[in-house]
């Protein structure tokens, strides 16, 4: 195990309700009235700053069964004809989009994300990104990626992806024991998982990503070591272990989960220590939160240049100005301000047809929130907080630093406060002292935050 000594004390201490920061402020904070017209004038701001590159966010919300433990935005379907008919909408949203801002803008990244990105036909793959591709400025050497269900890919697949220019590819691992597949609704055999990769380095896929989730039911510090050593064997370029968060309140489809299956909070942090230890040991550099990446993959490079970025899409590498997010429920973040599409499939196509920017809602940043906002994501990128990003008042985020720094989990320093390798893994707690947001949305009755441990 790791040589960092973590007092079970400080587990039970660390491990509340928190935001995991892919933004600030966090979408339970978007109270103010937000609309279409609201959206409009952010694409307005943006038409004016044409040099500015963007980073492009399609979901594609389809899945052929709901998982258990999802707690993405899905719509469960087979039917080719449903997605045909979605893809009509995403069209119909690209344009609005571009005629607002102007056409062939610059693309630093691209991704489709999901649901199941992969569900979708070859032909309706192509049909999409020849969309995508009219309307935007795709240069070769922009990074594209996609999620892939492994249950779902086939050799043509995967060599029509990469001749469309995707040269990374994300696959939904989760885990490989057998009794937790069961628990969490999703059989997915490790010999799939092996083909699956075998046809992506056939395809000549740049980067191969995995996704485990930790704290999952069922799941064992014995059960999540094997899952750990077939990952590594399987050699990815990247993964991010993610912290399974059980909002049933929230996500009816977890209910099916009983709560007794879940693992305690102490083995919960057992096993993602435990995850630290094994790709750490194996070579791979430990990134942000919960990524880890091998030596010469950019996204490693990034964290050691300290140009390491992280935004709706996670840790990213090549970070645009903007973020421009297609499809139900999809988050963008444009000329200062955050946009969310609603989230019901029915809703946004609706809305299309009837002409309208489908928001749901949104927040325009103050320049307090870009200022704690600059903090916290240093902080989550760099693993420190130098003295000059500390938001006003100051005085009060340096007595939750000092409280902080008792428990060993940051270190002062001349111009810093520095995460320690304790810290490290309660980094989500160091960086909610920033948050100006977060005393009111706890004291909710039922707040929506996973729990940080």
């Amino acid at each position: 195990m790791t040589t960092v000594a973590i007092p079970a004390e400080r587990v039970r201490r660390y491990d509340v309700p928190g935001p995991r920061y892919t933004s600030y402020p966090t979408v339970p904070a978007w109270k103010a009235p937000f609309g279409a017209a609201e959206y409009r004038a952010a694409l307005a701001r943006l038409a004016e700053r044409e040099e500015d590159p963007v980073s492009v966010y399609v979901h594609l919300p389809f899945c052929s069964y709901r998982c258990h433990y999802c707690g993405c935005n899905v719509s469960v379907t087979s039917r080719a004809a449903v997605v045909d008919e979605y893809l009509d909408r995403l069209e119909r949203e690209f344009e609005m989009v571009t005629s607002l801002i102007g056409p062939r803008r610059r693309v630093l990244q691209l991704h489709l994300g999901g649901g199941t990105p992969n569900l979708l036909t070859v032909p309706q793959l192509c049909r999409l990104y020849d969309v995508i591709e009219r309307r935007f400025d795709l240069a070769t050497w922009s990074e594209q990626s996609v999620e892939a269900d492994p249950r779902h890919v086939s050799a043509g697949q995967l060599q029509a992806l990469r001749g469309l220019g995707f040269r990374r590819i994300s696959f939904g691992v989760q885990d490989f024991d057998p009794a937790v597949q069961e628990a969490i609704g999703r059989l997915q055999p490790e010999a799939l998982v092996r083909d699956a990769v075998a046809l992506a380095r056939e395809a000549e896929f740049e980067g191969i990503n995995f996704d485990l989730v930790y704290g999952l039911p069922r799941q064992t510090v014995a059960t999540f070591s094997g899952t750990l050593e077939r990952a590594i064997a399987l050699g990815p370029d990247r993964v991010a272990c993610y912290s399974y968060a059980h909002v049933p309140q929230v996500r009816h489809n977890q209910r099916l989960i009983p709560e007794a299956d879940l693992p305690a909070a102490a083995v919960k942090f057992e096993l993602f220590r435990l995850a630290v230890d094994r790709f750490t040991g194996a070579g791979y550099e430990w990134v942000g939160m919960d990524h880890f990446a091998r030596p010469d993959d950019e996204l490693a490079r990034a964290a050691r240049d300290r140009r390491l970025h992280r935004d709706f899409m996670g840790y990213t590498t090549r970070p645009a100005p903007h973020l421009l997010a297609f499809g139900m429920s999809a988050i963008s973040d444009v000329a200062g301000a955050f946009v969310q599409n609603v989230p019901r499939t029915g809703e946004y196509q609706r809305l299309l047809d009837e002409g309208t920017l489908p928001v749901e809602k949104g927040h325009v940043l103050s320049e307090d929130d870009r200022r704690r906002r600059r903090a916290i994501l240093h902080l989550m990128c760099n693993l420190e907080l130098p003295y000059d990003l500390v938001p006003e008042p100051a005085e009060l985020v340096r007595r939750r630093m000092l409280e902080l720094a008792a428990d060993g989990l940051v270190e002062i320093e001349a111009d810093r406060w520095a995460v320690t390798p304790l810290g490290r893994f309660f980094l989500r707690n160091v960086a909610m002292p920033l948050d100006a947001y977060l005393p009111a949305q706890l004291a909710e009755p039922r707040p929506v935050f996973s729990r940080t441990v």
